[in-house]
């Protein structure tokens, strides 16, 4: 199997680091091929801007989803936009790794988000219609392939529980789980999450039985049952409004009705 992994964290010598040299250690010895995106090392261009489109006319007002469209279809990306979509084409699972930072990604990771996902790539894509509402969320460029986040958070694993201070780590992780890998088509697995990473709490000890269960997750990267979100175009939500239908999770609302717990075929 293929397995790109999305990196985005400024030190080498850090826990991340280190926790991205095992995981390509692992991968590769059991026989998989690996590309690693090291997006601090490359130096990675955050905005998407006017820069990303040099054949743009440049008296025209910019237009960043309609220039995306355009560059996509006339084969005129900038490189490294391009490069970085071949990988997710090429890989048969992509792993997002990077320190939880204010509850989300370093704005280098978001920033490959904008400008790699374009129109016409990660959306934009399919039918809208009164049946069909584009191909996303579940359907899309990248159904078929899985996603898994590898994080790492400075607090404490009950600050992130349901009454926790910083609120679940389900829902800290919805935006990205939900918005950035299953709507392209992802099959989105539960996320590898270390606590309690800050400087002096990572002993051998604990550095040990968490690269113990980490290689656990990476061996099972194919078997893992995705998490179970609601399909948009399988009947669940109503269309155009996008609703969820009112007899399914009754009485409930919020980011958790969008996982159908009813769902023991893992997605």
């Amino acid at each position: 199997m293929k397995v790109a992994i999305i990196y985005a964290h400024p030190e080498q010598r850090s826990l991340n680091g280190s926790l991205l040299k095992f995981m390509v250690e692992r991968l590769e010895r059991a026989g998989h091929a690996v590309q690693v995106s090291n997006l601090y090392a490359m130096n990675w261009k955050v905005a998407l801007d006017t820069g990303d489109f040099p054949n743009r006319p440049p008296e025209l007002q910019f237009d960043p989803m309609g220039e995306s469209r355009q560059a996509l279809q006339d084969g005129v990306q900038s490189p490294d936009i391009a490069a970085e979509q071949e990988k997710l084409l090429w890989a048969d699972a992509v792993i997002l790794q990077f320190p939880l930072w204010w509850f989300s990604m370093p704005a280098i990771l978001k920033g490959w988000v904008e400008r790699v996902y374009a129109y016409g790539f990660a959306y934009g894509r399919g039918e809208h219609s009164d049946r069909h509402w584009g191909d996303r969320y579940g359907q899309g460029l990248m159904a078929g392939k899985r996603a898994m986040l590898v994080v790492t958070a400075g607090g404490w694993a009950t600050h992130y529980e349901p009454r926790g201070v910083n609120g679940p780590i389900e829902d800290l992780l919805f935006p990205i789980h939900h918005g950035i890998l299953y709507y392209p088509g992802f099959q989105v697995l539960p996320p590898f999450v270390t606590y309690r990473i800050g400087r002096g709490q990572v002993d051998e000890t604990k550095y040990s039985k968490i690269v113990e269960d980490l290689g656990k997750r990476i061996d099972d990267l194919w078997t893992t049952k995705p998490i179970p979100f609601r399909p948009q175009n399988a009947g669940d939500y109503e269309i155009p409004a996008l609703t969820l239908r009112d007899e399914l999770a009754p009485g409930e609302a919020g980011l958790a009705v969008h996982v159908n717990m009813a769902d023991t075929s893992g997605g």
